[in-house]
């Protein structure tokens, strides 16, 4: 049976496997965005792309949601990437959920801009029109949100979008995921929604399954509140609820 930890303002759900994990993730994002579209005529959410979303989106696409009242993102971008490579987040995010339901939009973030600065800023734009309510994230092996590995997250950044370079453990992830087939393969920068950008939404779903998220989920739940561990920040967050799995949770 599934059991709860409570850290900070940080609700951890803990279950027996990925599948049951995702299908309660699912479950509880479909009801608050049922709960939601009685108030308002559309919801915003980010989503973000890897593997350790799968489950959750494999359940939340059978879900009964009224998917032509949501507006959807995805919260990063690798730069430079072939536009059709299927490792590109939103190729990924297409593949899974966008081409499989139909929203009312779908906003694409371009790491093969001509000026990247200004597809960070047309983006950004985007996000202001439409304030995320529901953002369905990860974590990263070294604590990222997004693509803000800690020599670049900043929790005070005033940006909503920027170019950031990607450290190693980074980089080495994506090919621990079987992403990519070399560290070597995998881009050096990217685009990525900022800590505050993903923080400002009402209500934050962090799915981290795997044997290899127990370090970080131990660090998101025991390390101090910075950016030495960007996780961390979930704890402050007053409707943010982690989900995670018992190869993950080995450590805590």
């Amino acid at each position: 049976m599934p059991y709860t930890i409570n850290k900070d303002s940080l609700t951890t759900k803990v279950f027996e496997s990925r599948s049951s994990m995702g299908l309660d993730a699912a479950n509880l994002v479909s009801e608050k965005i049922s709960e939601l579209l009685k108030t308002r005529p559309f919801v915003n959410m980010i989503f973000a792309a890897a593997p350790s979303q799968n489950d959750f989106l494999d359940e939340l696409v059978n879900k009964d949601i009224e998917w032509s009242r949501i507006n959807a993102f995805h919260m990063d971008e690798y730069v430079g990437l072939d536009a059709n490579a299927p490792q590109g987040f939103g190729n990924f995010l297409k593949e899974r959920l966008f081409k499989k339901v139909s929203f009312h939009s779908v906003q694409y973030l371009n790491g093969n801009a001509e000026d990247l600065e200004a597809e960070c800023d047309r983006y950004a734009d985007l996000l202001r029109l439409q304030p995320a309510d529901i953002v369905c994230m990860g974590i990263g092996e070294n604590t990222h949100l997004a693509f803000n590995d800690p020599h670049v997250a900043d929790f005070n950044d005033p940006k909503v979008v920027k170019i950031v370079d990607l450290d190693m453990e980074c980089r080495q992830q994506q090919v621990n995921d079987g992403c990519f087939g070399t560290i070597e393969a995998v881009p050096t920068y990217a685009l990525t929604l900022t800590v505050p950008a993903l923080v400002k939404a009402t209500y934050v779903y962090c799915m981290v399954p795997g044997e290899k998220k127990a370090k970080a989920v131990y660090h998101t739940l025991n390390e101090d509140i910075t950016e030495k561990h960007p996780s961390t920040i979930l704890r402050q967050h007053s409707n943010a609820t982690l989900f995670i799995d018992e190869k993950s949770s080995v450590l805590i």
